[in-house]
């Protein structure tokens, strides 16, 4: 018997009675992070890693029946053991370790291996069957280190500063933000954020993340003189709306991994693309997959039927789970404006 199955309302876990990220109410849910296709509200019941707290109230309701657990801990539900492990995607995002009359799963959620220090790093969990994501399962996606990305950023800022232009970047609020803004020279110039991106500040300092000082748009000090030597974070969803009529003769860029695509830059119709991504690239999905000794993997979302095959190719047992998980595109959806 699996344990894990595929029910119209979400991953099931047969043995505990509960679900993983399920897109419909059901009565208990795992939930491996915030972001919005893994983390809805109406459940009865939710776990999920300590530092997914603050997240998961500030986008479900303050009020929802929330347990919590460290990384590593143990709970036992029905004869199955749970334990969440770093998933390296965003704050508190984790990996759902399932042990089971002497079978090990794992459903990893969506996750990264390069550490960006603003969550814990991820770790390989062994086991016997890994459920894993492919947002960006493709050759092509291969994304620059760390050190690289933030180079071209503080690049493109230092000239614009320069210039006496604003920098305008739109990235997702959760997670990409504070991704920014911890790997950005904040001696450049000040750094401005739109109303969506303020409040996850909030929750990623108190959870103890560096980030530099911030400013909203409405802050008195920020002022026309002030703009035009400042980094501007904003969600997608700010693009050509009139909020951007602060920014006059502003040079915008956008963070994605689907930077990496030409068509999509072009699309987008920015001044600058820069790829990054909080999931794993080409290489970081093999890798990862690899390392936690899985003979049989499920495949929840992405580029599902490219990643199977090349799974098979490598004499795994590779299947799919059918799943209503988004990419990277899902988050600009949930984006409030400000």
């Amino acid at each position: 018997m699996e344990l894990i199955v595929a029910r119209p309302e979400g991953l099931y876990c047969t043995a505990g009675d509960f679900y993983i990220d399920p897109w419909r109410p059901v009565e208990r849910a795992v939930i491996t992070h915030a972001h919005s296709d893994h983390a809805r509200v109406g459940h009865g019941h939710y776990l999920a890693h300590t530092d997914s707290e603050g997240t998961l109230r500030a986008r479900l309701g303050a009020d929802i029946p929330l347990q919590t657990l460290p990384y590593g801990e143990t709970v036992e539900h029905h004869g199955v053991r749970i334990s969440l492990h770093p998933a390296g995607h965003v704050l508190g995002s984790a990996q759902v370790r399932l042990e089971h009359g002497g079978r090990v799963w794992v459903a990893s959620g969506d996750y990264k291996l390069e550490d960006d220090g603003t969550c814990a790093p991820f770790e390989p969990v062994r086991c016997d069957t890994f459920i894993t994501e492919s947002t960006f399962g493709l050759p092509i996606y291969r994304w620059p280190s760390q050190p690289e990305l933030f180079a071209e950023i503080d690049a493109w800022w230092r000239a614009n500063a320069a210039a006496g232009r604003p920098s305008v970047l739109f990235c997702y609020a959760f997670g990409k933000a504070q991704r920014v803004l911890h790997g950005v020279d904040a001696s450049i110039g000040p750094i401005v954020v739109h109303g969506a991106v303020e409040p996850l500040n909030a929750v990623y300092r108190a959870a103890g993340v560096r980030l530099p000082d911030t400013r909203r748009v409405s802050d008195e000090s920020v002022n026309a003189a002030l703009l035009k030597t400042a980094l501007v974070l904003a969600p997608p969803s700010a693009q050509s709306t009139p909020w951007m009529r602060r920014f006059p003769g502003y040079s915008d860029g956008f963070a994605s991994g689907w930077m990496q695509l030409r068509g999509t830059r072009r699309r987008r119709g920015v001044d600058k693309g820069f790829v990054m991504s909080d999931h794993a690239d080409w290489p970081g999905l093999q890798k990862a997959i690899g390392a936690t000794g899985a003979e049989c993997v499920y495949v929840t979302h992405g580029s599902v039927a490219v990643m199977v095959r090349w799974l098979a190719e490598q004499g795994l047992d590779a299947r799919s789970f059918k799943t209503e998980y988004g990419d990277e595109d899902a988050e600009a959806t949930a984006e409030a404006p400000a």
